[in-house]
């Protein structure tokens, strides 16, 4: 049974706290948090404080992807937040396994995450440093996109490349009933899902289709 983790960057930002209750309630496994800095991605959201103040408003584990450069700067600070996941770019951070060491030591789980034009070489070499992996399916920075068919060979690759190690695969991107079905069934352990979930007139209905579409 995969797991959901709905995008509050697909709340509404005025509403927020209603927007994680929404989640909650419709059983949402994580709370995928997107943090984005204008430099990394072309957008901004938000940083600590909005973990801070959402860790008082649910129990459920809150899944942190930092979309910005030099992550490591603010490991400390996101885990003091709140956060129960931290995950950073390959493509953003100099000194990888350092940070990813770092998310572990301040009581988090470490996650990484590829672009869907990074190639995942890179992980046979950090595999044991992380608790999850998260492949983009779209290319990161905005909601709403498609997703990228070319990346499910890469989840397949992935899914191999972590075999029995007690690491879960994410995916992020164009998330749908349709396209959960492709993800779930290449290897995807959590479905991050944004407009799917809160677009929805049901929320709960969303989030049970995408977890039955494998």
């Amino acid at each position: 049974m995969v797991k959901i983790a709905p995008s509050i960057l697909s709340a509404d930002f005025a509403r927020m706290e209603a927007g994680v209750r929404l989640a909650e309630e419709a059983g949402a496994d994580y709370i995928h948090c997107d943090v984005m800095d204008g430099r990394f991605v072309p957008n901004i959201t938000f940083g600590p404080k909005m973990i801070r103040d959402l860790r008082r408003t649910t129990s459920v584990p809150l899944d942190v992807h930092l979309m910005i450069e030099e992550p490591s700067r603010y490991i400390e600070e996101f885990a003091a937040a709140g956060a129960d996941i931290i995950s950073i770019h390959l493509e953003a951070e100099r000194h990888v396994q350092r940070a990813l060491s770092l998310i572990r030591s301040c009581g988090c789980r470490a996650g990484l995450v590829l672009n869907p034009g990074t190639p995942p070489d890179a992980l046979p070499f950090l595999l044991d440093d992380v608790d999850l992996v998260l492949l983009m399916t779209v290319n990161p920075g905005f909601g709403g996109q498609k997703l990228i068919p070319a990346v499910l060979p890469k989840v397949r690759i992935v899914r191999d490349m972590i075999g029995p190690r007690a690491v879960e695969l994410e995916v992020d991107g164009g998330v749908t009933p349709k396209t959960a079905a492709l993800l779930a069934g290449a290897g995807a352990d959590v479905l991050v899902a944004g407009s799917a979930v809160f677009g929805a007139p049901d929320p709960a209905q969303a989030v049970l289709a995408l977890r039955e579409a494998q």
